[in-house]
């Protein structure tokens, strides 16, 4: 069991945190593809806090490597990118897209994923093994996707329709990029 606490494994404890996030963001894909929201939500909300245990496990135990920042980007990619655009999909939009501006429709889910792609690139070109700066540059993407978990529970209220969901994912996927100045937790 020693490879748990080895730098140099890549099934160490904080990459296996990251396994469980990435795990985490499949379940809550494949229950939205079968509109199973709740499901897909708890594990979303799953794989979140498996991105937190990942980080802290990585520094308490010094287990941060050029391979673990890559994978907890990869994870992140799918569990605060992907799964929050198909959860509004499949949520929100969802037989709706006909009714809608399509071109809006399409711009916003491709905006907001290439945008979160962006900031994870640019993320990993600034990271250095063991270094945790004091504030993000730009809204973190598990910040962006609980802001669309909160745009999605705004429109269950009705207060909003479907237009300023899909323009509230272009304004996030743009805070993604921004010169905004998060403090890290």
């Amino acid at each position: 069991m020693t490879f748990l606490f080895n730098r140099n494994s890549h099934f160490n404890l904080a990459n296996l945190a990251t396994f469980f996030n990435i795990a985490a963001g499949m379940l809550a894909i494949y229950y939205l593809t079968h509109n199973n929201f709740f499901a897909a939500a708890l594990f979303a909300w799953l794989a979140g806090a498996f991105d937190i245990v990942d980080g802290k496990i990585a520094r308490k135990y010094n287990l941060s490597t050029e391979f673990g920042i890559q994978l907890d980007s990869f994870a992140d990619f799918l569990s605060f990118v992907i799964v929050p655009t198909m959860f509004i999909f499949f949520a929100v939009i969802d037989t709706k897209e006909l009714m809608l501006f399509t071109p809006l429709v399409a711009f916003a889910f491709i905006y907001y994923v290439i945008s979160g792609l962006r900031r994870l690139i640019q993320f990993n070109i600034n990271a250095h093994e063991g270094e945790v700066e004091k504030y993000f540059i730009g809204v973190p993407t598990p910040l962006g996707a609980i802001l669309l978990w909160l745009v999605y529970l705004v429109w269950l209220t009705g207060l909003i329709n479907e237009n300023i969901v899909l323009i509230s994912m272009i304004i996030i996927g743009y805070s993604l990029n921004s010169k905004l100045k998060i403090r890290h937790p």
